[in-house]
């Protein structure tokens, strides 16, 4: 009866996902597509120095605040302290299962889990944590503090942490340093390594009643850095711990340089930037052209204090634009959302506005190979498209479609005219300087701004509309109405940048999924609903192969250039980064996704 139970058993699970399971082998690292591009026995990771010199200090500057260092609550959402757990200054405090290699599309390699096992389906996967794991206080990190991170997450937690329970089926311990996790019909392929980038709590030091509360007390880390002093809403400081466990693996090694780190908050971008001139914090990443190529005339960068550094970027651009509310009638016909693309002057506004520093957007993936801007689909991308032959035009499957470039006149009398045919295709009419509807109604909508520079780039855009009658007004607010307004979708209009990376994945299921148009909080700020969308995303997350991988993002990318869900601006072509001339990079060139903060070291520390 045994040995029938288990045949049945087997059966119902799928035999060859549990022979999969059966003869799964450790492995030092994972990957999206392929394999880790590094060994078992790798050294360090390419892009840092392993003999930095350790000591010294940074300051870096943010702008925001914070009233807490528990950054996994709701609670703390947009105010927690940064550094605690961030993947752009470095996981100080608490650490993920697995870190995520720089210089890989999405590969990881074991940081708290040594090794890790899994099937070729990914059922499942198990962390088998490294022995020598230590919280500061000296106690070992078990399964039991992986599972009770999880479960605490799921009841306590913010998104995404509060929800990735939900495609689990099964966690159970299988040993004091090993953890299992088998899933359920709503995982897919990208789900475990989404997982082994989760942070993991110490049980016995986390008070789990309190946990959904803000605090500003410290908490314990497995972490390379302890929080030595909180200044409420203005500076936090860390200090790097002589024990730390990991600071001897290959995955570590060259990084977590400095004795101290600083974080400066600050109300303003401009009050940030004067503080840099000042020399009250150290590096400083500019995202302005307009400030890169006219701000830097002070005295620390004519005597070398400061150096200005430029890095191409070898990631997607992302999309920054003008995003249509497609839940607001006057933005339902995708023949209107053409037109008004077709009347933002990017050649008028770059040259006036910015100097030239801008190159304009032309795909969700712009500069990268998963970008379809300016090729032909191929096979694959064909066969996902091929159920929605309305979903994409035929120049944009061919590859030949390109935004309108203007003569830079601000009135290009040629762009106007061909989006006065499209709007008189959708039913719209110029009458005494106006542009009405069928029902004589004015065509009138409000854009709604952040911040001064969206606010400058919003004024050019409403001379454009003006020219032909179109009723754009502009209205300002700050950063509390803003976030309340997007998160119940209480515009017309507004401006947003979609980040994108060499890895999409799940993450495109809020911002554009079909189940998402009307869920408040989601990321579906156009009001995406498109069956063809769906199809896109899914055969993204099911990818098997590389090619297979980039074949859907282009598909996905070419449904939503033909929704016409944004008005594409512009990307910088280079990042930019100053520091102060003791600060020093890695030689060479950096990473594929940009410099890498925590590699970077002080020339000045004393051995």
């Amino acid at each position: 009866m045994k040995r029938l139970l288990t045949a049945m058993t087997l059966i119902a699970g799928g035999m060859s996902g549990y022979l999969a399971a059966a003869h799964a082998e450790p492995v030092h690292g994972i990957a999206m597509h392929g394999e880790p591009a590094l060994p078992a026995d790798f050294d360090h990771l390419p892009y840092v120095n392993p003999d930095a010199p350790k000591g010294g200090k940074v300051n870096y500057g943010v702008v925001g605040t914070f009233d807490s260092v528990r950054p996994f609550i709701v609670r703390s959402m947009r105010t927690h302290a940064r550094g605690v757990v961030d993947t752009e200054f470095g996981n100080l405090v608490y650490e993920t299962l697995m870190q995520r290699s720089q210089d890989e599309p999405f590969t990881l390699y074991g940081l708290l889990a040594e090794t890790v096992e899994w099937d070729d389906e990914r059922s499942f996967i198990q962390y088998n944590l490294n022995p020598r794991a230590r919280w500061s206080d000296g106690e070992p990190v078990t399964a039991d503090d992986i599972i009770f991170t999880m479960e605490l997450l799921r009841d306590k937690g913010r998104p995404p942490f509060s929800t990735r329970l939900s495609r689990v089926a099964k966690m159970e311990k299988i040993s004091d340093l090993s953890v299992r996790f088998t899933f359920n019909e709503e995982s897919n392929r990208e789900f475990p390594l989404i997982l082994s980038l989760s942070p993991v709590l110490p049980e016995h030091a986390t008070d789990a009643e309190t946990f959904d509360q803000s605090t500003l007390v410290p908490g314990i880390g497995s972490g390379p850095y302890l929080i030595s002093e909180i200044k409420p809403g203005e500076r936090i400081t860390f200090q790097r711990r002589d024990d730390y466990w990991a600071k001897d693996l290959p995955i570590k090694r060259g990084i977590d340089n400095y004795d101290e780190i600083v974080v400066e908050y600050f109300l303003s971008e401009t009050a940030q930037f004067e503080a840099f001139k000042k020399g009250v914090f150290d590096v400083y990443p500019d995202g302005s052209a307009t400030n890169w190529s006219r701000g830097y005339n002070f005295p620390a960068v004519a005597a070398g204090d400061v150096v200005r550094k430029e890095y191409a970027r070898q990631t997607p651009s992302g999309m920054y634009g003008f995003v249509f509310n497609t839940r607001r009638p006057v933005f339902e016909d995708v023949r209107v959302r053409q037109a008004l693309t077709m009347l933002f002057d990017f050649e008028w506004a770059n040259r006036s506005l910015y100097d030239n520093a801008y190159t304009r957007t032309h795909s969700f993936w712009d500069s990268s190979y998963l970008s379809s801007y300016g090729k032909p689909a191929d096979q694959r991308e064909r066969e996902i498209l091929a159920p929605f032959p309305e979903a994409v035009p035929e120049d944009i499957l061919e590859g030949t479609w390109t935004l309108p470039a203007s003569d830079g006149s601000g009135r290009d009398r040629k762009m106007q005219r061909a989006a006065l045919t499209l709007l008189q295709e959708a039913g719209y009419r110029i009458e005494g300087g106006r542009l009405l509807d069928k029902e004589a109604k004015p065509f009138a909508f409000a854009l709604m701004t952040q911040n001064e520079g969206q606010e400058k780039l919003a004024v050019a855009f409403q001379r454009s509309l003006a020219a032909l009658g179109i009723e754009m007004s502009i209205r300002t607010v700050d950063d509390a109405q803003y976030q309340q307004r997007s998160q119940t979708f209480d515009y017309d209009m507004i401006m947003k940048s979609f980040t994108s990376s060499l890895s999409p994945g799940a993450e495109q299921i809020p911002r554009w999924g079909s189940a998402s148009r009307d869920q408040e909080g989601s990321f579906n700020f156009a009001g995406a609903a498109s069956p063809a969308i769906d199809a896109a995303i899914d055969a993204m997350l099911n990818a098997r192969t590389a090619d297979d991988f980039r074949s859907s993002v282009r598909a996905f990318d070419r449904v939503l250039l033909s929704g016409h869900y944004v008005i594409p601006t512009f990307h910088l072509g280079k990042a930019w980064v100053a520091h102060r001339s003791r600060i020093a990079a890695p030689e060479g060139d950096p990473p594929l996704y940009g410099y890498y903060l925590p590699s970077w070291w002080d020339t000045s520390a004393k051995p």
